[in-house]
């Protein structure tokens, strides 16, 4: 058996500053590939169908929907754009440049920033829905909703370029090699974004959640033993409170999948630790953010009826009728 020159497991052969190549087993290695590339592939198909579905049909063009969008485009842009770059780096050297790698954890953390804040919003939505019944349309109109939407991304944006700044300035600084892409958030940097990105929102959307919880206790105690008061109601009000109330513990679902998947990533800035960032340790918090995304259109095929027959109408191509975005869908 020939030896295999030193050089040829080398980045740049060229380089004695060069980093190593992955040494992962074939097999191993294979298997990890598939896996991960057909997790991707799902978190792309899926999210897709729930943004056509939103954005086709008019009956779906409702505020909280608005948000849902923004979430399924923040999961779409996962699938599509993190999963595959951190799957190519698992097998590979990063040959894109340090400027281009600090890019990467840029257009990273603020689809993960923008994550966050949906879920935040999503938390207020169903707090005044099930708490503020009556001043829900008023208050939460589609228009509101679009301007938040839109806030919350260039916020996030904003945020992510403030806060990697330094790395920004000095690309390439953390990385111990060529051919390596890392990104090292300083302990008080680590813990202003802990705060920020998951401390408060966390500490928002538990709290909201929460009293529309016991709200919803309440209000299905009420209705049990004042049926007297629940038959003088306007027709369709209790309708529209269990639709409220269904929606609310749906929506708690995603928020709960969101909370145990992303926990695990801050757990070494609570721990007084720097933050090391690195695709190609494919580490088992990273991945599990990532598979947060390929998890909420799944909860939403199994809560929402309108999701599966939205599914049906576009994997049929009933969609390319004319008039189809007027369907009956909810």
């Amino acid at each position: 058996m020939m030896d295999v020159p030193e050089q040829s497991y080398l980045c740049f052969p060229q380089l004695n500053s060069s980093c190593r190549k992955p040494t992962n087993p074939d097999q191993q290695a294979s298997f990890l590939y598939v896996v991960l590339s057909c997790i991707s592939l799902v978190t792309v198909a899926l999210n897709l169908l729930v943004i056509i579905s939103i954005s086709h049909f008019r009956q779906l063009h409702s505020p909280t929907n608005i948000l849902l969008l923004s979430l399924a485009v923040t999961d779409l842009l996962v699938g599509f754009m993190l999963m595959p770059v951190e799957i190519i780096y698992t097998e590979a050297c990063w040959y894109l440049g340090e400027t281009l790698c600090v890019l990467y954890y840029v257009v990273d953390y603020t689809i993960t920033s923008a994550c966050v804040a949906n879920m935040v919003l999503i938390s207020v939505d169903r707090y005044i829905a099930v708490c503020n019944p009556l001043r829900y349309s008023s208050t939460v109109t589609k228009r509101r909703t679009q301007v938040c939407v839109c806030l919350c991304w260039l916020c996030s944006l904003l945020y992510r370029f403030i806060l990697l700044y330094e790395p920004l300035q000095h690309p390439g600084r953390s990385n111990t090699c060529l051919g390596e892409c890392v990104v090292v958030i300083e302990n008080i940097a680590g813990v202003v974004d802990l705060v920020f990105t998951f401390v408060l929102p966390i500490t928002v959307i538990i709290v909201l959640y929460f009293r529309v919880f016991v709200v919803a206790l309440s209000q299905a105690r009420a209705m049990r033993l004042q049926t007297a008061a629940v038959a003088a109601r306007p027709p369709g009000a209790v309708a529209v409170r269990k639709k409220e109330l269904k929606a609310a513990r749906s929506l708690g679902v995603v928020v709960l999948v969101f909370l145990l998947c992303f926990c695990p990533y801050y757990f070494p800035t609570l721990a007084g630790e720097d933050t090391a960032v690195d695709a190609a340790s494919v580490a088992v918090q990273i991945w599990l953010t990532h598979f947060n995304s390929c998890v909420n259109p799944v909860i939403y095929a199994f809560f929402y009826p309108w999701f599966r027959r939205s599914i049906k109408l576009i994997l049929t191509l009933q969609i390319l009728r004319p008039g189809s975005c007027n369907a009956k869908i909810i």
